[in-house]
């Protein structure tokens, strides 16, 4: 390992006081913020989009599903094949292929196209995700690294909180159409904003390049796609039933209510992670599995008191809000040189754990109603936790700091230094 006085400094990322590169972690945000609600938009329309396209509610909610498939399918080889492109002429692809999905979705009559719209955007979702949280890194200075991160995933809490509201209000007073086509007109102020502000950085080199299945066998790497796969399951089912749950507990009529509380929790948590993730990572991660699992807990013995259904709320948005952060941050370390391979692997794993959550979920519905919700999620937690406590070596260390710091190298072309610690390459 290199000496600290032999070490260069990325000037990109030693800016001025060493503030972060808020426009453009915001124009990433956004980015977070468009593929989070081009995916659960449809959940919100789905009565008008059923009833223009004339096929049944359960065909028209495959349209969350095929989206979470596209990505699941194809962020893999798709993050492997784009290894050496530069990023931001990724970032700008990806979210161009946003644009296109939507206006197709918007312009369809045809049930079909719509489908293949939507698998597309799945596809799209693949290619972002698996960058966005090394690229937010990539911009900030070690120490601030955790911070730029949290502001980058802020966009998918206001997504589920404000952005789903907000699009089906527009879609019953216009039109579902109406709606789809605002997403496609903010993506295309997005590209402009990506394009005036975001830097730009190389790809990974050839000869720099792992094998992606040999990233599992990297230390640390398969304790944190274990956690995310138990933690995206146990969330989603929770998650995607909430309003049969609330319904069966007498709280249908606050659904929106409930779903508000929580994104604001969230927001909070993603603020609290921010701001301790660079040297708490375990204690924060092993917090936000006992606040889920508490939530879930008291979800399934006190359902019968709105105060406490509120309070189990709020728990889970503050254990859930900065997950996302956490486990990306966590593969990002474990995976080092093989940093982007592991990024996708998780995008991967957490899309199929959507889906897996959802067919999960409806299954426990037919066989043993809402009630068994948290009672699934809970379990699912118990094994999620002990991966974490365990991993103390490797994947969630208990001093992560001694990982991250002072490891920036310059590279044998001469080029601006790379960070070693992060998922950006």
């Amino acid at each position: 390992m290199a000496t600290r006085s032999s070490l260069s400094v990325d000037p990109r990322a030693e800016t001025k006081g060493q503030k972060l590169p808020m426009v453009a972690l915001l124009a990433l945000a956004t980015a977070v913020f468009i593929t989070s609600l081009t995916e659960t938009l449809p959940a919100g329309l789905l009565p008008a989009m059923r009833a223009d396209l004339m096929v049944s509610e359960s065909a028209m909610g495959q349209s969350v599903t095929v989206y979470a498939i596209g990505t699941a399918l194809t962020a893999l080889p798709l993050t492997a094949a784009t290894a050496g492109w530069r990023r931001k002429r990724l970032l700008l692809t990806a979210m161009a292929g946003f644009a296109l999905a939507n206006t197709v979705t918007a312009v369809s009559t045809y049930y079909p196209l719509t489908m293949m719209a939507r698998f597309v955007a799945g596809v799209a979702a693949g290619l972002a995700w698996a960058m966005l949280p090394g690229y937010a890194r990539r911009m900030a200075p070690v120490h601030l690294q955790g911070k730029a991160i949290a502001i980058a995933m802020a966009g998918i809490p206001i997504a589920l909180s404000l952005g789903v509201p907000a699009g089906t209000l527009l879609g019953e007073a216009l039109s579902w159409q109406t709606a789809f086509l605002v997403m496609t007109m903010l993506t295309v102020v997005l590209l402009a904003w990506i394009t005036a502000t975001v830097p730009d950085y190389p790809g990974q080199r050839p000869e720099n390049r792992t094998p992606t299945l040999r990233t599992l066998g990297v230390p640390g790497v398969a304790p944190v796609l274990l956690v995310t796969l138990i933690f995206v399951l146990a969330h989603t089912i929770l998650y995607t039933y909430i309003a049969t749950f609330l319904d069966r507990v007498g709280l249908g009529d606050s659904t929106g209510l409930v779903l508000l509380v929580f994104g604001v929790t969230c927001l909070l948590s993603i603020w609290i992670v921010g701001a301790h993730i660079h040297r708490r990572l375990r204690v924060l991660t092993i917090a936000s599995a006992l606040l889920i699992a508490v939530a879930a807990a008291v979800l399934a013995v006190r359902a019968d008191s709105p105060a406490l259904i509120y309070a189990a709320v709020v728990l889970w948005g503050l254990g859930w809000g900065g997950a996302p952060t956490l486990l990306q941050t966590a593969v990002g370390d474990a995976g080092g040189e093989s940093a982007d391979a592991a990024q996708a692997m998780l995008v991967t794993l957490w899309n199929a754990a959507m889906a897996g959550g959802a067919a999960a979920g409806g299954l426990l519905l037919d066989l043993l109603g809402p009630p068994s919700f948290p009672w699934s999620a809970l379990v699912l937690l118990m094994p999620a936790l002990v991966v974490v406590i365990t991993a103390r070596a490797h994947g969630f260390p208990t001093r992560r700091a001694a990982m991250t710091t002072d490891r920036r190298l310059t590279p044998p072309d001469g080029n601006t230094p790379i960070s070693t610690s992060a998922s950006d390459r």
